[in-house]
């Protein structure tokens, strides 16, 4: 019987050492994000995840990569809120990681049986966006996590809303807010409204089946709850702007380059489009059946998980 317990008792700590120096090397060889407090990210984890796609399916020479950086100051307040309302409306209070939204998903998901509802907040899917992928594992995720506290840990709350709004995919080949805004409205981020707000912050969930210039009525379902929680959450004040690398400065884009707009104020009317060549628009994508209104956990769409 005591040999019994010492066999259990050395095997439980062979399973927390092995524990431990997991978790060592997961910690010892993350990323540096005390960069990003000065420097803009030239291009993530998902940017060549995608180029990566279409080198395998023979499409690397008409892929494109459409992104302009552009300092938070001119994006519009609206297009701020709405994000938050859809995809983090507790960002201010959370440190990187929200707790509660992850019990409830936790719950849910064990009352449904498969995954069916994300928690990941929009630090953590800045995170994922920089420098990880889609993939389920736990050691992602655990890697996920980790650098969410990380970026709370080095960067104003403020300077990680702004890279998130440059950097997120919301198209095929579209990059960030500036593109997402000239692809689909032919206007700078700046203009957006908030009806486009709500279709560009509603369209993030599938980037790449919901197009908001051709809404859905899927879409345009989660654009009136969107609208209508907009009040309810406050975009982080301003940051200092970052200096802008060459490699992103000059990133491939379809449009010439544009002097600085200033900020516009906003309106519920369709603001008049700059003189700038808008970004090509994309194709039409397929429909998609609608669900029952968000945010109804079971009707969400599982192809990106958080």
């Amino acid at each position: 019987m005591a040999r019994t317990g010492r066999r259990f008792g050395q095997a439980i700590l062979a399973v927390g050492a092995a524990g431990f120096a997991v978790i060592a090397y997961v910690y010892l060889t993350l990323p540096d994000v005390r960069v990003l407090a000065k420097t803009n990210p030239s291009s993530t984890a998902w940017m060549e995840m995608r180029a990566a796609e279409a080198a395998r399916e023979g499409r690397e020479k008409s892929a494109r990569r459409v992104q302009r950086w552009v300092p938070y100051s001119r994006i519009s307040q609206s297009l701020k809120r709405a994000v938050l309302v859809a995809e983090d409306a507790a960002f201010w209070d959370h440190e990187g990681i929200d707790f509660e939204e992850l019990r409830k998903s936790i719950e849910i998901n064990w009352e449904q049986g498969r995954a069916v509802r994300g928690a990941s907040t929009i630090t953590q899917q800045l995170a994922k966006n920089l420098y990880l992928s889609p993939s389920r594992n736990p050691m992602r995720k655990l890697r996920e996590l980790i650098i969410a506290r990380r970026l709370e840990a080095a960067l104003p709350k403020a300077r990680i809303f702004e890279i998130y709004l440059n950097v997120i995919e919301w198209g095929d080949g579209i990059w960030g807010a500036e593109a997402a805004a000239r692809t689909y409205f032919g206007i700078p981020a700046s203009a957006i409204n908030r009806q486009q707000a709500a279709l560009l912050a509603g369209a993030i969930i599938n980037p790449r089946m919901l197009n908001p210039a051709r809404p859905t009525a899927r879409l345009l379902a989660r654009q009136r709850i969107i609208l209508g929680r907009m009040g309810e959450v406050t975009p982080p004040a301003p940051v200092p702007v970052a200096a802008v690398p060459e490699a992103v400065a000059g990133a491939a884009t379809d449009e010439a380059e544009v002097p600085a707009e200033d900020a516009v104020p906003e309106t519920d009317e369709a603001p008049v489009p700059d003189t700038a060549e808008p970004c090509e628009p994309v194709e039409e994508p397929p429909a998609v059946p609608e669900p029952a209104p968000f945010p109804t956990p079971a009707q969400e769409p599982t192809p990106d998980p958080r």
